[in-house]
C-alpha cells in the first residue's frame, strides 16, 4: 500500500534548438499489491512513450523516483511554469 502519493511533471524548453519535452514520473498501486512507477517521456503535445517498473515495495520504487527526477534536474528539466489565468 502507498503511503503518499508521488507525482511530478518537468520540462525542457530551448527555443534556440527547436526542444520542448516533458517528463512525468508517477508511484502508483498496482491491482496486484506491488508498487509501480510509471514514466512518461516525449515531445510537449505528443503522447510520448511509456515504461513501468514494479516493486514489491514503495521505498525501491521512490528511490528510482528519486533518481530519476535528479537525473532529470541535472539535464535541466524544471516543472511546467503555471500562469495566472490557468489558476482561476
Amino acid at each position: 500500500m502507498i503511503t503518499q502519493p508521488y507525482h511530478l511533471y518537468v520540462e525542457r524548453i530551448a527555443p534556440q534548438k527547436n526542444m520542448a519535452r516533458f517528463y512525468a514520473l508517477a508511484v502508483q498501486p498496482t491491482l496486484f499489491g506491488q508498487v509501480s512507477l510509471v514514466r512518461s517521456w516525449g515531445r510537449i503535445g505528443t503522447r510520448g512513450q511509456q515504461i513501468i517498473h514494479l516493486f514489491d515495495n514503495e521505498h525501491d520504487a521512490v528511490a528510482l523516483f528519486l533518481n530519476v527526477l535528479r537525473e532529470k534536474r541535472k539535464r535541466g528539466y524544471k516543472p511546467k511554469r503555471v500562469v495566472e489565468s490557468q489558476l482561476i
